[in-house]
């Protein structure tokens, strides 16, 4: 049986509304069948300016809720991934895998706790005890350091996670994360003791994303000519 071939790219630094473009020309290409070789799907790493977003129950975030988290001198986004409220900016590496499901043999539940087994392997590889919890994401020593939310239609993904490597914080305090009521956050340079930063951490990512789902990640050459990119972007918004 063939190990699925999946692409990476390094988006760097990204809005979260132009990160989410990319992601809907991804999406459409394994719609259309997937670049030739890599069937599967590709990892998309980058890091956001400041930006909460919020998922599908988005109801009890009304516009005055809005209006005060902008105030802070942050982005506000309302998507279609699973989950609440969060917090994504500098010093958070965010993967969004655009994948197809069926390439990987997961169904989305076992998915899910892939992306959870990848952060914990990863974790724990530092030294630190990364575990599950009954709410999704990876958590170590009570506090969450990485959340999970993702959409998934026609067995293709998008969104992913967010590990905490040496985020501020503080723009947690100023919302309840995922809607968990008294739990904190936490992340890799806190619980270590010392900077880690996103470039320390994506290659161990990759090596533990690897070994939890079994496929082989190449570097993505040259996307700008990839013909599905260059098409204008007539749906940019969350999938």
């Amino acid at each position: 049986m063939s190990v699925p071939v999946l692409r990476v790219r390094r988006l760097g630094l990204v809005g979260y509304a132009e990160a989410l473009g990319v992601q809907g020309r991804y999406v459409r290409e394994l719609k259309a069948g997937g670049e030739a070789g890599s069937p599967g799907g590709a990892l998309l790493l980058c890091e956001h300016p400041a930006v909460y977003t919020v998922g599908v129950r988005r109801g009890r975030y009304p516009g005055e809720e809005e209006a005060r988290l902008r105030g802070l001198g942050a982005d506000f986004q309302r998507t279609d991934r699973g989950g609440l409220i969060t917090f994504h900016g500098p010093g958070q590496l965010v993967c969004y895998p655009v994948l197809h499901l069926g390439a990987l043999r997961r169904s989305l539940r076992s998915y899910v706790c892939g992306l959870e087994s990848a952060v914990i392997r990863l974790c724990r590889g530092l030294g630190l005890p990364g575990e599950r919890q009954p709410d999704t994401g990876v958590w170590v020593r009570g506090n969450k350091i990485c959340a999970i939310g993702v959409h998934c239609a026609r067995h293709i993904t998008s969104h992913g996670l967010a590990l905490n490597c040496n985020t501020d914080l503080g723009w947690f305090g100023h919302i309840v994360p995922c809607g968990i009521v008294g739990k904190g956050v936490t992340s890799l340079t806190q619980e270590l003791g010392r900077q880690v930063t996103i470039d320390d951490i994506i290659a161990p990512f990759l090596e533990a994303f690897e070994e939890e789902f079994q496929c082989q990640l190449v570097p993505e050459q040259n996307p700008e000519q990839n013909p599905v990119q260059n098409r204008p972007d007539r749906d940019a918004g969350p999938l």
